[in-house]
């Protein structure tokens, strides 16, 4: 199974939007609610290659993008292929 992360503000629809499609297809994943949080926004921002919108999407450690480029994957079929990669 594979290891989703997910970099959240509790109350952005994007962030909702994106745990939504994942808990629809039963994916597991660890969220991180950062509101407010500037020290884990600026982490995240490393991990997301200067990215600081959110939702932030990791899934095996490689950066996925925000909740538009999953919704993307899904679209063209790619997500379910890297969910079914497993952990390195």
């Amino acid at each position: 199974m594979s290891k989703v992360e997910i970099y959240t503000w509790s109350r952005c629809p994007y962030c909702i939007r994106a745990k939504g499609l994942l808990t629809q297809k039963g994916i597991e994943f660890t969220e991180y609610t950062i509101d407010g949080d500037e020290e884990a926004r600026q982490a995240m921002s490393v991990r997301a290659n200067g990215r600081r919108s959110l939702p932030q999407i990791f899934i095996n450690d490689l950066h996925i993008g925000g909740c538009d480029d999953l919704h993307d994957l899904e679209a063209k079929g790619e997500l379910d292929k890297l969910l079914q990669q497993p952990v390195s």
